[in-house]
């Protein structure tokens, strides 16, 4: 994606030096307050972990949006062939978008917030960018698909075994590895923008612009790799005993493209309707900069500390972490 490019900030503010954009996510014009910006993402993600309840998110939100979808109960309900395996792929996909997993697609689309000019050139700013990372997550989840097809049945994911107290089941070793990483992928994001550390894409960025959203999508493809989301589980199930790579590949892709369809029809009509909010972050480009650390902050504090911290005090192998009374 072309660098976006920005209005001359007002008269009160010197112009910064746009030599410092890197890639999509470092613009150039690092937050004016560091400080204060990293507290406030640091402190959004422990609290967000704080309140989240998976039971609300899963079954309340999740299973609820997929039985409507279907018309029968998504989780009781047995895949009777491919072709019904390929509609609950893409729907429980679609009602898996607001679960822990999916909450950091939100750092993706911050740096997408400023784009300028009318109406067509905006939704094309935000459509491009999209597609290409939707390019990582295709590769990505086609790709685990096809292990899916080969080993499923002797993954760690196929396993129905209950984490017992004191103990961890191998599907959520699995899960706190991959969540681990990616967390930790998308703080140093975060801070990549504010300036406290490089920006891990300027030397590829500069001979291939599209390069990181195409990572970031590897990223959010890389979820199914993790995610204990019971839908997941069962689409995952009959993946690996159906054995058929290209079912398998074709289902986590339709499945991955679900997770990010709302939050993309969502991102568009913010930008037709928003004209408001636009010439807002246009009329200062800093702001960009400090929604886009901010959203990944929080997003990759949230995911670390969720997926391998709170998970351990929930299965009580260390002593204690803070939960709301819902929770």
């Amino acid at each position: 994606m072309a660098q976006l490019e920005f209005p001359s900030t007002a008269s009160h503010s010197p112009i910064p030096d746009h030599s410092g954009a890197t890639s999509v996510f470092v613009n150039g014009y690092p937050p004016r307050r560091r400080g204060l910006v990293l507290l406030l993402g640091v402190l959004a993600g422990f609290l967000l972990t704080v309140v989240w309840s998976a039971p609300f998110v899963d079954t309340t939100i999740g299973d609820t949006v997929a039985d409507g979808l279907l018309g029968h109960d998504a989780k009781d309900t047995a895949i009777t062939g491919i072709g019904a395996g390929i509609v609950f792929a893409f729907v429980s996909g679609l009602a898996g978008t607001f679960t822990a997993c999916n909450i950091a697609v939100f750092g993706a689309v911050a740096p997408l917030a400023g784009s300028a000019g009318g109406w067509r050139n905006r939704v094309q700013a935000v459509l491009r960018p999209l597609l290409w990372m939707a390019v990582g997550m295709v590769v990505v989840s086609a790709a685990y698909g096809v292990v899916v097809g080969i080993f499923g049945t002797d993954m760690p994911q196929f396993d129905t075994a209950p984490s017992l107290p004191g103990r961890l089941s191998p599907r959520l070793i699995q899960s706190m590895v991959v969540f681990g990483v990616i967390g930790v992928i998308m703080t140093y994001l975060g801070l990549a923008v504010l300036g406290l550390v490089r920006d891990p894409f300027a030397r590829v960025a500069a001979r291939f612009p599209n390069a990181p959203l195409v990572v970031f999508g590897g990223l959010i493809g890389a979820f199914l790799i993790g995610r204990p989301f019971p839908l997941f589980r069962k689409l995952f199930r009959d993946a690996a005993e159906e054995g058929n790579i290209l079912y398998a590949a074709g289902a986590f892709v339709l499945q991955s493209l679900g997770n990010i369809t709302i939050l993309a029809v969502l991102l568009i009509l913010t930008v037709l309707v928003g004209g408001r909010l636009q010439r807002w972050f246009q009329a200062d480009p800093h702001r960009v900069s400090v929604l886009s650390a901010v959203a990944l902050l929080t997003v990759g504090v949230f995911t670390f500390l969720y997926w391998d911290v709170r998970l351990l005090a929930m299965r009580d192998i260390i002593p204690w972490y803070p939960v709301a009374p819902w929770v």
